[in-house]
């Protein structure tokens, strides 16, 4: 397999989003619910999640699928999503008044975001083994 810049292969496509004011812990929540699944099943699973994030995943999710139609026309059936990951970006850094004069922080975190999706078949993920207790 050949690969192209930054490490993407052929049949491999990436979008990014940055500064998503949430922190990465909550965003890591929500991508670890799509992680390696088809872009189909994913939509449905972010269209109706509770959580604020999931918006901007899905944003960032369909730019992916846009991506991979113009730029390098894979179909779109055929597409999961490889790799998932965020990580911080800034923090602005506020002040609250605090008690006696005294000043208290407020940490304002943002966040980056990276989807690779992939054409060809979705791995199949392993069910957990159920243990009977004794």
């Amino acid at each position: 397999m050949t690969t192209t810049r930054y490490g993407i292969k052929e049949n491999q496509v990436r979008a990014f989003n940055k500064m998503i004011r949430v922190s990465h812990q909550k965003l890591n929540l929500v991508c670890d619910m799509v992680r390696g699944l088809p872009v189909e099943r994913a939509v449905d699973v972010l269209k109706f999640s509770k959580k604020r994030v999931a918006g901007e995943v899905l944003k960032t999710l369909l730019s992916a699928v846009a991506n991979a139609e113009h730029n390098k026309n894979l179909p779109v059936e055929t597409l999961f999503i490889k790799e998932i990951w965020c990580g911080k970006a800034l923090t602005m850094k506020r002040i609250m008044a605090g008690p006696r004069g005294s000043a208290r922080p407020i940490l304002k975190p943002f966040s980056n975001l990276t989807i690779v999706l992939e054409s060809g078949t979705a791995p199949v993920k392993k069910a957990k083994k159920e243990t009977k207790a004794k």
